[in-house]
């Protein structure tokens, strides 16, 4: 009988670049992986065969291959996970990317630095993916119920001090700025880059327990801007990804009042965005339950506005004014009590007359929704052209629910412009379900020469 032929190894391409990459030889591979091993109480005795194997397609069992990713990642100077050295057997496949709210904050670390990767990479299941309604309220669960991470401090790597948090709170004030006068279409990629290259070698350094947290603080807050930007970008599934990432990173900081703006700003207008309004105001609720009591009124503004957002796309109109004007209270109590955080100043009444627009034209309330849309620009500075833009289509679809349609058609024609400064599918998208609205008004002269200033726009 023959004997049946050996199954082939596959070389392991992966390892093979992270080495060239990282500028070793495979004894100095080996040497490295021992030292690192013995740091976890392991007696590892690996040498230039064993990496000469790896390289082949063998790979070591047990814990061996987290010590060899870790001892890489310490060459290159950022964080390097199993699935990176082709050594996931399975695990960690790329289509989860980024999908899970990891139990540990290791494990949050590998899965938010293999999804920057993957981003920079442009991986199509990233930009592809749908996005499940499930999968946003899912993780709003696991942080509700997770407990607190006893400890974040790192002693291999890299010294990482106040002054590394420090310079990414500083890029990441100055993207939102960029972010808000041209639009996600012409900063994303600096920040996905950034994440990538700088970051991922931050948390993959050495730091105390007292500057771990801030560093966690501060990457929550610069990853969530990515997610942001990729629903900006039309990235929808890529920004879910993103946001639930953000959510772990400030689980690990110990900051629940981030958490919450995650779940009520991020997460959940990306439901409203894809059409789920139970998970809105699911999301918003979420929010205000896991940081009860840890955030101040502003930040207790916005949450409650998020859930009115819910509340009327459902068209459930005393529930969304009931919490509306929550949110009002709220925000009149900003500043009276203690100074707010960096991630919800931004919130004020121009922002929450944007939400109370948004609400109105979801529940056929034109004036109001005119009245608030208004508002929502006469409290935005010319730096916040997107949002301009958006409150001027929103003025203008208020017009038109009042059957001003001339009028209506002048004012989207001044969104139409200041879009064309910007790089925004946000600002495309509200544009588009104007030109929706404007259908039955199709015969009128307003509308096709809106029309034409559309179209002449495009080209």
């Amino acid at each position: 009988m023959a004997a049946r032929p050996l199954v082939a190894r596959q070389p392991n391409e992966r390892l093979q670049a992270l080495i060239q990459e990282a500028g070793c030889s495979n004894a100095g591979l080996a040497r490295r992986v021992n030292m690192c091993g013995a740091e976890h109480g392991l007696d590892l005795r690996y040498d230039k065969t064993s990496v000469a194997r790896w390289l082949r397609g063998q790979q070591p069992r047990g814990r061996a291959p987290g010590i060899i990713a870790e001892a890489l990642g310490r060459k290159l100077g950022r964080a390097v996970t199993i699935d990176e050295i082709g050594m996931a057997g399975g695990r960690n496949l790329a289509s989860g990317v980024g999908l899970q709210f990891s139990p540990t904050v290791l494990g949050a670390v590998e899965q938010v630095c293999e999804l920057w990767r993957s981003d920079v990479g442009r991986r199509d299941f990233l930009s592809g993916s749908a996005v499940a309604a499930s999968a946003l309220v899912e993780p709003s669960r696991d942080w509700l119920i997770s407990a607190v991470d006893t400890q974040v401090a790192r002693t291999a790597g890299s010294r990482v001090g106040r002054s590394d948090v420090a310079a990414v709170r500083a890029m990441t004030d100055s993207l939102v700025q960029l972010d808000h006068q041209y639009g996600s279409g012409h900063v994303r990629p600096v920040v996905v880059h950034y994440l990538n290259s700088v970051v991922s070698g931050l948390l993959a350094g050495a730091y105390r327990e007292a500057v771990g947290r801030e560093l966690f603080a501060a990457v929550a807050r610069l990853t969530e801007l990515a997610g942001y930007m990729a629903v900006d970008t039309g990235q929808p599934g890529l920004a879910q990804r993103y946001y639930i990432q953000a959510l772990r990173l400030a689980q690990a900081a110990g900051d629940r009042g981030y958490g919450g703006y995650v779940l009520a700003a991020s997460m959940s207008h990306l439901a409203a965005q894809l059409g789920n309004p139970r998970e809105i105001a699911q999301l918003a609720r979420a929010a205000q339950e896991g940081a009860r009591g840890q955030v101040t009124p502003r930040a207790e503004a916005m949450f409650y506005a998020a859930e009115a957002r819910g509340h009327a796309l459902l068209g459930d109109a005393r529930s969304a004014h009931t919490v509306a004007a929550r949110a009002e209270a709220a925000l009149d109590r900003a500043d009276s009590v203690v100074e707010d955080p960096v991630w919800i100043r931004h919130f004020d009444g121009a922002y929450l007359a944007d939400e109370l627009a948004h609400c109105h034209r979801d529940l056929g309330h034109a004036q109001a929704a005119a009245r608030a849309a208004q508002d929502s620009l006469d409290g935005h500075p010319e730096s916040r052209a997107r949002r301009r833009a958006i409150g001027l289509v929103l003025l203008a679809t208020a017009q038109l629910q009042e059957r001003e349609v001339e009028l209506a058609c002048h004012t989207g024609t001044q969104a139409v412009e200041l879009l064309g400064t910007l790089r925004s599918n946000r600002g495309s998208e509200y544009l588009e379900d104007f030109q929706d609205r404007l259908a039955p008004f199709r015969d009128q002269q307003a509308v096709r020469d809106f029309g034409a200033r559309l179209h002449e726009q495009a080209a």
